[in-house]
């Protein structure tokens, strides 16, 4: 984890000169916003995206346009995340575990967004663009779980982690100071614990069988190879509220 954080530090630094480069461009811009959308998860859990597994996921941002491009976006985003062994039913094994967890995730990120089409110019003919974007940041969650049913360590927990965040979205120029997005986000966590669930645990506890008709059962502990993710999905609207003319000096 020390290397991890070392890594981080490193990646914080160059997004932060990134905000120093002298970029050549006609104009630059600066835009305050907000969105909601919804929020989930996948882990031990749940194994891939889940419709039944979401919560309400809102962000306020701040974004520095450098030309038509490239921008960089600083941003606070709130997300509610859950899941539980009796809802996914992954397996058998999962769902004699009986896991859950479920809580609030609070995430500090900054990120480089590159534009495919050059709509911010103001003769441009398109008013809109896909774009891409990947970046750094740090999460804390703070909820309540159970690792499985007879978990003594069951009830609240906090825990926090770097994260990266990436993804792809498109904006739609409204007007010249209006912009409206829509954007899928990746978030890859360097925990395992995010869902209350330790993969690296070395024995699976035994169910027996209350009624007698079986042979025990064996309960997974979860997935030691793999980390926790989570992921945003929504809607967001901007306002740019400053234009600074930019020169290229030879």
């Amino acid at each position: 984890m020390d290397k991890v954080n070392h890594l981080i530090k490193k990646l914080g630094v160059l997004l932060l000169l990134a905000t120093m480069l002298p970029l050549t461009s006609n104009a630059q811009s600066y835009e305050l916003g907000g969105g909601l959308g919804i929020a989930t998860y996948s882990g031990d859990l749940v194994r891939r995206l889940d419709q039944g597994n979401v919560g309400i996921q809102g962000t306020l941002f701040g974004r520095r346009n450098f030309d038509n491009v490239w921008s960089l976006r600083g941003g606070l985003s709130f997300g509610r995340l859950s899941a539980a062994d009796s809802i996914s039913q992954i397996d058998l094994p999962s769902i004699n575990r009986d896991a859950y967890f479920q809580g609030s995730l609070f995430e500090l990120s900054a990120v480089m967004e590159y534009h495919f089409i050059d709509f911010l110019h103001p003769q441009s003919v398109y008013r809109y663009s896909p774009y891409g974007f990947f970046g750094l940041g740090y999460s804390f969650f703070t909820g309540s779980g159970q690792s499985y049913f007879a978990d003594q360590d069951a009830g609240s927990y906090n825990l926090g982690t770097p994260v990266i965040p990436f993804g792809i979205g498109i904006k739609y120029k409204l007007t010249s100071k209006w912009m409206l997005a829509a954007e899928l986000g990746f978030r890859a966590t360097f925990t395992d614990l995010l869902d209350k669930v330790d993969g690296n645990l070395p024995v699976n506890p035994v169910l027996n069988d209350p009624l007698g008709n079986g042979p025990p059962v064996r309960i997974s502990r979860g997935n030691y190879s793999d980390r926790d993710w989570y992921y945003f999905l929504g809607l967001t609207i901007s306002y740019s509220f400053n234009t600074i003319r930019c020169y290229t000096y030879n």
